[in-house]
């Protein structure tokens, strides 16, 4: 581990220290309960003439919301210290991504911009050329398929976290140096990798800003992120959204299911990681998300789990495709496309959809297993639901009553609970029973 060199400068009664160690002094500080006001200016990098459109490339009006002017303002501030860089809280679908774009026209500066997988750095792309000035020869995409360079450049968290070797160095942490980038910008910062954090240790001079719907880690590093990318300088309440209209209304509904006979021996000896899977292997959920699916006609529906042999199942069962993270980019791209057209109703994911993946007209998700009682993933799942429309969204989760699973629901609902959404927990013994709970009706939890 590198030594952080902290001088005192008798003259001027303060300490000295190395701009790369800035970032590494500000995490320690924070961890001893001193958190740092930063008031170092930021650097200027190479100047890029990038303006947001009136009209986007299909004709439509493009005009900006006020919150999210008001998102890319706290960021830029006025250039001058202690500005420039922070954290943009927004629930999914209330575009973050138009956010980003925003900080970009008002900083007018070559940007890198770090995603979670392809599919999110095809979104950005295509944003960019849809709603800026930006031609197609003026972005790169740097991933494991491409490793290209140009004034805004977009790559993953996966590619720059990549070695050849366990212990050695990541190679591609260069290209945070191989151009003098004015602006990064890390979405869904919520997901950075403990590996991006020494990198943006030593990056502080430069402009950055940090997307998120939820800043809810469960390794408990929010803090880093906050002192290596910024504090948190815009939030909006969810349901403040979405009583506005600009995010979609949205019901859940927690359905408890009772363990089928022939798995409660095997539950009762399994270790506490076996009886979570067993619980959200639970044989009689195929059946509960069928009928959903059959009595939800209307309705996109998302189906999303954990275990890809339960998915595998599903997606077989109902007829529809399946995306994981075996999935070729280019087939996964097109299946993303032909739900968005509509030519999918059902559609299986495992958790590469968790993030920063755009499917606009999905109302329902089906959660039929999850990473134990991750908040942070319970949230993001419901946002792939979020984007406005007419219909109210539904989103049910499917627990194994009276296990693990439904002590690790009750973690998960946190995060919901605190943005102002009930859950409606019913109990069904047969799947026949989810045509009182779609018509609204309260199902009795004995």
């Amino acid at each position: 581990m590198k030594q952080t060199v902290v001088t005192e400068d008798e003259k001027s009664h303060c300490f000295r220290l190395n701009l790369t160690d800035r970032g590494t002094i500000k995490q320690e500080l924070l961890r001893m309960g001193w958190p740092v006001k930063d008031d170092v200016p930021m650097i200027d990098g190479e100047p890029l003439e990038i303006n947001l459109r009136e009209k986007t490339l299909s004709g439509r009006d493009f005009v900006l919301r006020q919150y999210q002017k008001e998102a890319a303002q706290a960021i830029v501030g006025d250039k001058g210290p202690g500005t420039g860089f922070g954290t943009i809280v927004l629930p999914c679908g209330a575009g973050k991504t138009i956010v980003g774009m925003t900080v970009m026209d008002l900083l007018k500066t070559s940007t890198l911009i770090v995603t979670t997988n392809i599919s999110a750095v095809h979104q950005w792309i295509d944003e960019l050329i849809d709603k800026t000035n930006l031609t197609r020869d003026d972005i790169a995409e740097y991933t494991g398929e491409n490793k290209t360079i140009k004034p805004v450049t977009v790559a993953t968290y996966q590619i720059l976290t990549w070695r050849p070797e366990k212990d050695g160095p990541y190679p591609h942490f260069s290209l945070f140096r191989k151009r003098n980038w004015g602006l990064i910008i890390y979405d869904e910062v919520h997901t950075l990798p403990a590996p991006v954090f020494r990198v943006a240790a030593e990056i502080q001079a430069i402009r950055r800003v940090g997307l998120t719907a939820t800043l809810v880690r469960e390794d408990g590093c929010e803090g880093h992120v906050f002192s290596l990318v910024g504090p948190k300088r815009y939030d909006v309440p969810w349901k403040d959204l979405e009583s506005t209209g600009f995010i979609a209304t949205a019901e859940c509904i927690e359905v408890r299911i009772d363990l089928g006979e022939e798995k409660e021996i095997e539950y009762a000896v399994a270790d506490l990681r076996k009886k979570h899977r067993i619980a959200s292997e639970n044989p009689k959920k195929p059946e509960f998300v069928k009928t959903l699916v059959e009595k939800s006609p209307n309705d996109k529906i998302l189906v999303i789990g954990q275990y890809l042999s339960q998915l595998d199942e599903l997606s077989k069962m109902l007829g529809c495709p399946i995306i994981t993270g075996k999935t070729p980019n280019e087939e996964r791209d097109k299946i993303y496309a032909d739900f968005r057209s509509g030519a999918i109703r059902v559609l299986v994911v495992s958790k590469v959809a968790n993030f920063a993946i755009d499917l606009p007209d999905a109302s329902m998700a089906i959660q039929v297993s999850g990473t134990f009682g991750s908040r942070q993933e319970e949230a993001q799942r419901l946002g792939r639901i979020l984007r406005p429309k007419e219909r109210k969204s539904r989103f049910f989760t499917l627990i194994t009553r009276n296990t693990v699973e439904e002590e690790f629901g009750s973690n998960r609902q946190k995060f919901l609970a605190e943005q102002g959404y009930q859950y409606r927990l019913v109990r069904c013994k047969e799947a026949d029973e989810l045509s009182e709970v779609l018509d609204g009706e309260q199902l009795c939890l004995n």
